[in-house]
């Protein structure tokens, strides 16, 4: 029999975690030619997550648990979790329902028929108008400055075989973007679209400036676009303001008395070249930013305890 493992990351889901694995035992319930393990990793969870997961392991063997000793995000503990899986493929879905458990069964059919990576893609949700919209903004910028082609709506939800996971153990990233290291590495995948749901319970944990970092890291990760355009739009800049300088210059010398050049010009200037340059140094702060992370190589996640592993 071929062991699946089912990898779920959660933080303050005490309102899921039983529903979802009560959902994915009966889609192994139907598939009889497999075994799982359902490895869930814990983010220090405020509430009674943690409880409530070793009281399912207590009664089911396949319930693997890892507690982290505080949050270490949602980049690093997923990540670790994968690296974890012992399965001839490993399935990454987030604890909130809206990645369906049901579509296991997908992933593995596509799997057998010789696909190392098998994705969820959500071709439509029921999220708001207004955030739809952001994240098709967000993904088409990304898409065009990226030089690896990206996939769109495609949020880590998917099958990945062994052979991924291994690559994975070999690139040791300690910051590691999972969305875009799958289409760098470059293995044959296939796609399952679907319709994500809306959250029935809960609240997402994800704030503002956990998104900006996802987002941030996606370009700085697969891009050296926003670098060069600074360079560019920095020469670009250099040169009207000569040009402008020059054409004051002329201005003046025809029009000595009665042309008067005035404080808004270079008040505007000022704060316009201020601006500009403020700019660039955030972007490049960011690629620094990335590049420390790298050089820092924590560990992913340090571990509580961890349960049914043995």
């Amino acid at each position: 029999m071929k062991l699946i493992s089912i990898v779920n990351p959660c933080f303050n889901e005490e309102e899921n975690v039983k529903e979802l694995y009560e959902r994915v035992r009966a889609v192994f319930a139907c598939m009889p030619g497999y075994e799982y393990e359902h490895i869930f990793i814990d983010n220090a969870s405020k509430d009674n997550t943690v409880q409530i997961l070793k009281d399912i392991a207590k009664e089911d063997k396949n319930v693997k648990i890892i507690v982290n000793t505080r949050n270490f995000g949602w980049i690093r503990s997923p990540n670790y979790a994968l690296l974890q899986a012992k399965g001839e493929a490993v399935v990454l879905l987030a604890s909130d329902l809206q990645d369906p458990p049901e579509m296991i069964k997908d992933f593995i059919e596509k799997w057998e028929e010789g696909y190392k990576v098998v994705i969820g893609v959500k071709n439509q949700s029921e999220e708001s108008a207004l955030f739809s919209i952001i994240r098709k903004t967000y993904y088409n910028l990304v898409g065009q400055l990226s030089e690896i082609e990206l996939i769109k709506n495609f949020t880590g939800f998917g099958l990945y075989d062994q052979k991924v996971i291994e690559t994975l153990r070999i690139i040791e990233d300690p910051y590691p973007y999972i969305r875009g290291l799958i289409c760098d590495i470059g293995f044959e995948r296939a796609v399952v679209e679907f319709v994500q749901p809306l959250r029935k319970r809960g609240f997402a944990k994800a704030n503002f400036y956990a998104l900006y970092d996802v987002a941030m890291l996606g370009i700085t990760n697969h891009s050296k676009v926003p670098l060069r355009l600074a360079m560019m739009m920095g020469f670009i800049v250099a040169l009207l303001s000569l040009m402008v300088a020059f054409g004051y210059f002329i201005y003046k010398l025809i029009f000595w008395y009665s042309f008067q050049i005035g404080m808004a010009p270079l008040v505007i200037g000022l704060f316009f070249f201020s601006a500009v340059q403020l700019l660039f140094i955030g972007i490049i702060g960011e690629y620094i930013g990335a590049i420390h992370t790298q050089v820092m190589k924590r560990p992913l996640v340090i571990e509580k305890e961890r349960i049914n592993f043995d």
